[in-house]
């Protein structure tokens, strides 16, 4: 979270949210590589992986693991036309992580930008950056670098 929050070189951050079920998630647009159609992509079941897995993708020749968010946070697994691949790097790697729908990209003021207090829908606190006021909207955002690293 303080790393978040120092990075206040600007008066706001770019957020991309996204949904899963009925929640609202955000992560900082800069950790993002791109967002892709799941239907666009075949997905590759891996034996022995984790629950929250769904498997790997070919992403114009590269092979990216992909965690399904749903999965990863407790929730019922769910595939809509309206589900997202989105990509990110975890250091030199790059991963994906399936989720409900992007639904916007909005400019937040970094004074919207609360720190975490416990855990949040059921979230480990660790994947936690942060709640973003958004009008009469909370979002949570989330670290999808911790959520990819962290072993459970």
């Amino acid at each position: 979270m303080e790393e978040f929050l120092e990075r206040r070189d600007s008066e706001s951050k770019q957020i991309v949210v996204f949904s899963l079920e009925n929640e609202e998630f955000g992560v900082p647009i800069e950790c993002i590589k791109e967002i892709r159609k799941l239907s666009d992509l075949t997905i590759t079941k891996v034996p022995r992986s984790k629950k929250y897995i769904a498997g790997v993708v070919n992403l114009r020749g590269r092979i990216l693991p992909v965690i399904d968010l749903r999965v990863r946070f407790g929730m019922k697994e769910s595939i809509t036309d309206a589900s997202r691949i989105i990509v990110f790097e975890v250091e030199e790697d790059v991963c994906g992580a399936i989720v409900d729908a992007v639904t916007e990209v909005v400019k937040v003021p970094v004074d919207d930008i609360e720190p975490p207090a416990g855990a949040v829908s059921g979230i480990q606190r660790d994947y936690i950056e942060g709640i973003a006021k958004i009008g009469e909207r909370l979002v949570v955002l989330v670290s999808l670098e911790l959520i990819a690293k962290t072993q459970d």
